[in-house]
């Protein structure tokens, strides 16, 4: 994470004035892709790349965002904020802002300075970071607050209907209720959840492919409508299945050949991986590491092969990791088609796992990758 102290000072330079500052991570999802719009499993952890907030009030009625990232300033009227996204930077904590008008809040005039480390495209959840981060930053100048979970839900739709990315509520919801050194096992049909503590000897190695996914873009829309055609067929025959979460696998033998071949294996995945994903929460609550690593092995191969989701450099990336000390297990993270992988390595070993890794997919891809190790760390929150 970015040292708070030095956006406090670019703030002031900038809007000569004293901000608050906020924090909210990235994440990592150790296992559950695709499930979380099925209202199913997902176990993600916070992680220490996070997105800072720093704002004072204004006088004038406008707000103004400065992004350090782009080195880009953009004002707009707070009474009149635009009606929906325009494909920019500013359109996350400006549909962060529509979503809390809507919800009957006022938001004052006020300079907002952000600022983060979250890698972009990577799958980590840098949108949902600067969401959470620009909702605690408004909203303590209404001298207002949510629950984390309300909140998260709040972030997510303005991502759903401001930004126009069709995402689960996943990434707020970690971002915004994430504790240190735990996963987190997420119902996202009632945001239940449990904490897993992850143990002190496990180091989070994150392998950026440096591959670029979009959630916006054409391949995630398009499995999650295959995902629902799949559901739509089994709810045709048995009442009771609005998701693919209340589907089994039983269904998809009995009616898989009514779907479209490709809907078939949406389904396929999804019904799969969320029986993996509560075991593997229940691996990790026992501390079996060797089956939690297992899962996470079979949570990639059907992530690749029935989602599609993977690509070429991030099924090179999880096979040169197999046989490097110290792993416990590796996928493909995130929304797919690029993005990083998570390892679950022995931190005895991580340094030189993350060195080995990184020469590997070099020699073969041609591609130096970036290669983090991380620890879960806690969710959104002030910084005094």
């Amino acid at each position: 994470m970015h040292d708070p102290a030095v956006l406090r000072s670019m703030h002031r330079a900038r809007f000569q004035a004293d901000p608050a500052i906020f924090v909210a991570p990235g994440r990592v999802n150790l296992i559950g892709e695709h499930t979380d719009y099925a209202e199913g499993f997902v176990m993600p952890a916070a992680i220490n790349f996070a997105t800072l907030a720093a704002i004072s009030p204004r006088s004038d009625g406008k707000i103004v965002l400065y992004s350090e990232n782009y080195g880009e300033e953009k004002t707009f009227d707070a009474s009149a904020l635009p009606p929906k996204g325009s494909q920019h930077w500013s359109d996350y904590p400006l549909g962060v802002a529509h979503i809390l008008a809507g919800e009957g809040h006022k938001l004052p005039g006020c300079s907002v300075s952000l600022w983060g480390d979250v890698p972009l495209g990577s799958g980590l959840s840098s949108s949902a970071a600067l969401e959470v981060a620009s909702a605690l930053a408004f909203l303590s100048l209404m001298d207002a607050s949510y629950p984390g979970p309300v909140l998260a839900r709040l972030c997510q739709r303005a991502e759903n209907e401001y930004v126009g990315a069709n995402c689960g509520i996943m990434d707020q919801f970690i971002s915004a209720n994430g504790q240190e050194n735990h996963a987190l096992l997420l119902d996202c049909r009632d945001l239940s959840y449990k904490l897993a503590p992850i143990p002190d000897h496990v180091a989070l190695v994150i392998a950026n492919t440096m591959v670029k996914h979009s959630v916006s873009g054409g391949d995630y829309p398009t499995r999650r409508r295959e995902s629902e055609a799949a559901c739509a067929v089994i709810a045709s025959h048995r009442s009771g299945v609005p998701f693919l979460r209340d589907a089994t696998l039983e269904d998809l033998e009995k009616w898989g050949h009514e779907m479209e071949p490709k809907s078939y294996l949406r389904a396929k995945h999804v019904i799969s991986e969320n029986l993996r994903t509560v075991a593997a929460c229940d691996a990790l609550l026992r501390g079996d590491m060797k089956e939690l690593g297992r899962l996470m092995g079979e949570a990639h191969v059907s992530y690749s092969r029935d989602f599609e989701g993977s690509c070429v450099e991030a099924d090179t990336m999880v096979a040169l990791a197999q046989d490097l000390p110290g792993l416990i297990g590796a996928r493909l993270t995130g929304g797919g088609f690029g993005g990083c992988t998570i390892n679950l390595v022995e931190q005895a070993e991580a340094a030189a796992f993350a060195e080995a890794l990184g020469a590997r997919y070099a020699a073969q891809t041609g591609i130096v990758p970036e290669i983090h190790i991380c620890h879960a760390s806690a969710g959104a929150h002030r910084l005094e």
